[in-house]
């Protein structure tokens, strides 16, 4: 049975960058359209980013939180997708998750095969 597993969050000041990676166990992403989701303290989950599968063309879709701050990609050769987010924000604070689906949906409860636990990131000076 696979899994997703995140890592790279902590903490940093406001303005500053994190590089946020997505790993599969048991299963390729290759197949997969590959989400972002968020969850702050007290607040419901979200959507933050997603890009499809290789197959159908990596495409990329941004919430409009973090459309001109955050950018999502893969790394085929070493089966990885990762979150770039730059300028951030106190309210960037979240638990971030990656998923995986069939298809892109910014809804983030759409059901997912596979979901990761997730890594902290949190925005303070």
């Amino acid at each position: 049975q696979g899994n997703l597993v995140e890592s790279g969050g902590g903490l940093v000041q406001p303005g500053g960058s994190l590089r946020l990676s997505c790993a599969p166990s048991g299963f390729s992403l290759d197949y997969y359209a590959i989400h972002w989701f968020r969850q702050a303290p007290g607040k419901g989950r979200e959507g933050v980013a997603c890009i499809s599968s290789s197959t159908d063309g990596d495409r990329t879709t941004y919430a409009n939180s973090g459309e001109d701050r955050f950018t999502i990609f893969r790394d085929n050769a070493k089966d990885m997708v990762y979150l770039q987010m730059n300028n951030l924000k106190p309210e960037d604070t979240a638990v971030y998750h990656c998923a995986a689906a069939d298809q892109c949906s910014m809804d983030p409860y759409a059901p997912v095969d596979y979901w990761g636990r997730g890594t902290r990131v949190t925005v303070s000076s």
